[in-house]
């Protein structure tokens, strides 16, 4: 079997930039050691993805202020809106803010042409499960209640978000249709789907092939996913869908998804196996899966032409399916 090759130019780049910290690390050293990279992979962004206005916002909470960053595309300002979407940023549950992830913001919201709510999110193990969700569910129904006056389209509201960013989204996803306000999309790259097992059971690693041949040259590993998941969520909760909604019982009549991976991520199998199961849940889904791409690809599109041109085709994907389309 061949073994696969990571982009030239993303290769490059993260061979001088770590994106995960060594295994030894404290949360403090891992949270700056993606922090650090995330923001350097920022300040290579093309200029003309910088939206026409960032307003720095706060919603009253039941464990206090959360904060948001609210991104709006050119045109807003005149009275037109767009669909709205609440961004939820990756960092394994236990790092990355809204500052961190702003360039992820920034791209969707410049090229979907949409408005965007970054939610910043309480972190572990600060505050463990299902703190991260809560505050999710609560800033969804904050902006469902206010997208006219953020800028948006009434009628659409869409989730996102990367990695443990995504698994927030698709958790959210499920929990909207429970209450019977489903949202009209959700776009999630390179997912969490299924930490039940927290990543040690070696039963559920056999099921997901890219959790055993997935090594550390590519950054996020299984080891780190282990990291992650153990200062999140116990080991009973690990199964509850609100932190692996591959675990819920009925996925029918969840929101429509755009589902990107990459072939070089330890969370490709399940990213896909999700995509999988919505589709034979009857719902929508276009889904891609980049080969010499790895976890994070979506923020380092100043890097790698490979990874701009992904990202982009992102927002693409996403507008496509707010058309009707999949795949």
């Amino acid at each position: 079997m061949t073994e696969p090759t990571m982009d030239a130019e993303l290769a490059e780049w993260l061979a001088t930039t770590p994106v995960e910290a060594d295994e030894e690390a404290t949360i403090e050293e891992s949270r700056a050691v993606a922090g650090r990279a995330h923001l350097l992979a920022r300040e290579r962004m093309h200029p003309a993805l910088i939206p026409a206005s960032e307003t720095d916002q706060e919603i009253d909470s039941p464990h206090g202020r959360l904060p948001i960053r609210v991104l709006r595309p050119a045109g807003t300002e005149a009275g037109a809106t767009r669909p709205t979407v609440v961004y939820f940023h990756g960092g394994g549950w236990i790092s990355g803010t809204i500052d961190t992830h702003l360039h992820h913001a920034r791209r969707i919201c410049t090229q979907a042409d949409m408005v965007v709510v970054s939610v910043g999110y309480r972190l572990a193990p600060e505050h463990p499960f299902p703190a991260a969700f809560e505050d999710a569910v609560l800033a969804t129904e904050w902006v469902a209640q206010r997208t006219a006056e953020l800028g948006g389209d009434a009628g659409t509201l869409v989730l996102a978000g990367d990695s443990a960013g995504a698994q927030l989204a698709a958790s959210v996803a499920i929990a909207r249709r429970d209450a019977g306000q489903p949202v009209s999309a959700q776009l999630l790259l390179y997912p969490v789907t299924d930490v039940a097992g927290r990543y040690t059971d070696p039963e559920i690693n056999a099921r997901y092939m890219s959790r055993r041949t997935t090594g550390r040259n590519f950054g996020l590993t299984l080891q780190g996913m282990v990291n992650f998941a153990t200062n999140y969520v116990d080991e009973e909760s690990s199964y509850d869908w609100r932190v692996s909604p591959m675990r819920a019982p009925d996925l029918s009549g969840v929101a429509p998804a755009v589902i990107h991976t990459a072939t070089l991520d330890v969370l490709r199998t399940e990213g896909n196996f999700y995509a999988d199961a919505l589709r034979k849940a009857g719902v929508r889904v276009i889904s891609r899966e980049w080969p010499t791409l790895n976890h994070s690809y979506f923020g380092f599109g100043g890097v790698s032409a490979v990874a701009d041109g992904a990202a982009a085709q992102a927002a693409e994907d996403l507008r496509n399916l707010l058309a009707g389309g999949s795949d």
